[in-house]
Parts: structure tokens; C-alpha cells; sequence
């Protein structure tokens, strides 16, 4: 029995049920959005914006450039990757769904609850942050509350539109980029809680298992060897590899051309190597998306060490989510922030409404097709997973 299925039929199954006895209080719109409206932490956003009202200030100056700096950041991470995508061989997606049970090679598998705390937590900072800097500036929050769009929970913060529209660009700005900037700011923090807090910890707690191999190359040493994967890299050339940092030493000195023995638990391969797409001096099994085993000590007491070890985990994917979202909505793309914030930019630029409005429509077309592209490996899969049963019975 899966976990996750059952945890996640439990949850949806309580929100059904809420919904039900405050049907009346639901919003919903288009049969896919469900909008709960309240009046919590406005109060809060308040209290916060007149207080800091001394660090907020030049923080909005700091938003707005880390808002376009990120826009900037996310079109050419976006660019570069399409362009590998379709001209390199074996090249990975610059963009990729974030939800349960859809693998991202390099990543480990997220399950429901690590995806849906972080969801909550990343849209609850971001929707927040819009709400402080929309009192920095005395324009009302109209309401505020948590939605669904479909299976995903969000929460949102409703600032009165008519005035935002009417406010001045520079403090627009500082709204529209206050939720990215939040999340961006929020996963550098949680970055430094992984390397001083997380990693030393698990260090003490965890011993190195096993490097598992998950992915071959195609055309290149490994994948013509037919090695199945995933399969447990036990050694290269007689030299065991012990944990993460033996692995990359023993990697780094290979050189093109040159025979190799790799020992696995599927049995033991021979082949000869080949050079470095990135680099010509170095030699290229061909072999990726890696995961480490690992297991708890033996002084290790087995309910807190699995505990920590979720925990830690979930810090992980706020990081991961906290920056993917964030860098994500500052594309400069339709309805989101990003979009937003480039729409009062080309205002400026083009004096005229009618013509920014349609550079910034054609910018938006432009990019949700770059994303289709990249999104289509996925799709293909998902299609392919739905399929799987009706090919079965021809």
C-alpha cells in the first residue's frame, strides 16, 4: 500500500467535508478554482508594515532590483536550456512540475506531504509579503485566505486592483515583486539552515551505504554496455567507492580513451572511455542522475533518526520550491507577478498603453510556448502512463 495515496485521500477527503459545511463561504470560479476569503493577518500585515516601516522602505528599492535581476536570471536559464533541449543530445528540461510521483532526475522523490506543507508555506510567505508591502504603501488589503486550483492549495492576498492600477510605477513595482522577492530571500536563508544545521547533522547520524546509478547516457561507454538501470556502482577498477567524495576523486583523474572495469550489483563491465562533452582533457562514462543510500548508525535511535531525516527533507524541498516558484514567477509571462511587473516596465518604456499591452502580450505567447516545450517530455510520459493500461488489452 502506498503511503502517499492513502495520506493524500485522507486529506483531500477533510477538505471535502470543510468544504461542504462552508459551501456558502467558497468563491468558485472556472469549476477548477475554490476561493475561501477571510480577514486573517491583514491585521498582522498592518502592524508589520508601520513598525518596519524604517527596513521596509529601502527593502522595496532591494525587491524591485532582485525582481528583475531574477527575470533576467530565469529567461536565460530558460533560453539556454530550449536550446539544449532541442540541439544537444541527452539534454534535461530548463523547467520541470514539481508534484508527487513526477520524477526530476537529480532530485529524490517528493511525497505528498513534503509537496503540500511546502506549497502552503512558499504561497503563505509569498501572498504575505505582497500584503506588508501593499500597507507600506496604504493601499488596502481587501481580504486574504487560502484556494485551490484543482488538487493544488494556495493562499492568496487581495489588494484593492482599481488603486494599485493608479499608484505610482516604483511602488507597483515593489508589490508586484515583494511575493518573488520573499521566496527568493526565504530559500538563501534556508540554504545557509542546510549547509551549517541539516548537513553536519546528518553527517553524525547517517553512514554512506551505496552510490545507486539511475540513468545511462545514450551513445556514449555506459548505455552501449547495456548496463541495467538503476544499479549499485560498487567500484572503478578495483577501487572501492566508499562514499560521495571517494566517487568524484576516483572520476576526476579519468582520462579519455581509457579502460575502465566498473564493478555493480548487476555483475561486471568493461568499456573504454571517451571524452568529456564539457571538458576534452577528461574521460566520459556516460552515466548520471545518481542517488545515495545511505542508513542510519547503529547508536542511532531509529524513530528519531527517521524523523530527522523527514524533517530535513522537507527543509530541502522548501529550498528547492522556495527558489523554483519564486525565479518562476518573475517570467515576465500573462497574469503573475513577473508578467505584471513587465507590463508596467513596457509602460514606461512605451509611454503608450495600447502598445505596451501588445509587446508584452506577444513576450507572453513567446514564452508559454518555450514552456510548452519544455514541458512536453513530461507530458509525453504522463501520456504515456495513461495509456499504458488501454495498450495492454490490444
Amino acid at each position: 500500500m502506498n503511503i502517499d495515496i492513502v495520506l493524500a485521500i485522507i486529506f483531500y477527503l477533510a477538505l471535502l467535508i470543510f468544504f461542504f459545511f462552508q459551501k456558502d463561504k467558497f468563491e468558485v470560479k472556472s469549476k477548477i478554482l475554490f476561493i475561501y476569503k477571510t480577514k486573517i493577518g491583514i491585521n498582522l500585515m498592518d502592524k508589520i508594515a508601520k513598525k518596519f516601516r524604517f527596513i521596509l522602505k529601502p527593502l522595496s528599492y532591494l525587491s524591485i532590483f532582485i525582481g528583475f535581476a531574477g527575470m533576467a536570471l530565469i529567461l536565460f536559464i530558460l533560453f539556454k536550456g530550449t536550446f539544449e533541449l532541442i540541439f544537444v543530445p541527452n539534454s534535461q528540461p530548463a523547467l520541470a512540475p514539481v508534484l508527487p510521483g513526477v520524477k526530476v532526475p537529480g532530485l529524490p522523490s517528493l511525497s505528498f506531504w513534503h509537496w503540500i506543507i511546502s506549497i502552503f508555506i512558499v504561497a503563505l510567505v509569498h501572498e504575505f509579503s505582497h500584503g506588508v508591502f501593499a500597507r507600506l504603501f496604504s493601499l488596502k488589503v481587501q481580504s486574504s485566505g487560502f484556494l485551490f486550483l484543482g488538487p493544488i492549495l494556495g493562499a492568496f492576498v487581495e489588494p484593492d486592483e482599481k488603486k494599485l492600477e493608479k499608484s505610482p510605477k516604483r511602488q507597483q513595482l515593489a508589490i508586484l515583486s515583494a511575493g518573488p522577492f520573499s521566496n527568493i530571500a526565504l530559500a538563501f536563508i534556508i540554504l545557509l539552515i542546510i549547509n551549517f544545521v541539516s548537513a553536519p547533522i546528518q553527517n553524525k547520524i547517517l553512514d554512506f551505504e551505496s552510490l545507486q546509478v539511475n540513468k545511462l547516457i545514450s551513445d556514449y561507454p555506459a548505455a552501449k554496455q547495456n548496463i541495467p538501470v538503476p544499479f549499485i556502482l560498487k567500484s572503478i577498477n578495483n577501487k572501492e567507492i566508499k562514499n560521495i567524495s571517494e566517487f568524484i576523486m576516483i572520476t576526476d583523474i579519468i582520462k579519455p580513451n581509457e579502460k575502465l572495469t566498473l564493478e555493480t550489483d548487476k555483475g561486471n563491465f568493461n568499456l573504454i572511455t571517451v571524452q568529456n562533452p564539457n571538458n576534452a582533457s577528461r574521460g566520459f562514462i556516460g552515466i548520471s542522475d545518481f542517488k545515495i543510500n545511505t542508513k542510519l548508525k547503529p547508536d542511532i535511535n531509529k524513530n528519531l533518526g527517521n524523523f530527522l531525516l523527514w524533517f530535513f527533507e522537507l527543509i530541502f524541498w522548501l529550498f528547492t520550491v522556495n527558489l523554483g516558484i519564486g525565479l518562476f514567477n518573475l517570467l515576465p509571462l500573462g497574469p503573475i507577478d513577473g508578467g505584471r511587473m513587465f507590463l508596467v516596465l513596457s509602460s514606461i518604456i512605451f509611454k503608450e498603453e495600447e502598445k505596451a499591452k501588445k509587446f508584452w502580450s506577444s513576450i507572453s505567447i513567446f514564452l508559454l510556448i518555450i514552456i510548452f516545450i519544455n514541458l512536453l517530455p513530461f507530458l509525453i510520459k504522463l501520456f504515456n502512463f495513461l495509456l499504458k493500461p488501454f495498450l495492454s488489452l490490444i
